[in-house]
């Protein structure tokens, strides 16, 4: 199983194309950065956790980099990151990580 994301730009309607996106795992307290990307024209990093590698119990980071692009659209953001921690209960799942984007807001959720 894995971990992906998928980022709406809710103001615009359309997918948010080339954000920086980082994995990382939380051990012993430090933060272990498993992989990182871009979302692609449809706004989504498929294999954020590469296809390679096991996926485990524990907790995980995905970190946004929203200034870059925020500055690709020529719109100043409130938010220059965001990042979303959640926990892996079940590695025998897979784990799908939505943001759904505005310049002055946020939102997450659990998607499939």
């Amino acid at each position: 199983m894995g971990i992906s994301t998928h980022i709406l730009d809710t103001a615009r309607g359309r997918p948010a194309v080339g954000v920086p996106v980082t994995l990382s795992q939380q051990v012993d307290g430090a933060w272990l950065l498993i992989n990182e990307g871009l979302t692609d024209a449809d706004g989504r990093c498929k294999y954020l956790l590469p296809e390679t590698q096991a996926l485990h119990q524990g907790i995980y980071r995905v970190h946004f980099d929203t200034s870059t692009y925020y500055k690709h659209q020529q719109i100043r953001g409130l938010y220059p990151y965001v990042e979303i921690v959640f926990e892996i209960a079940n590695s025998e799942q897979h784990y799908h990580i939505p943001l759904l984007l505005t310049a002055n807001g946020y939102t997450t959720y659990r998607g499939s």
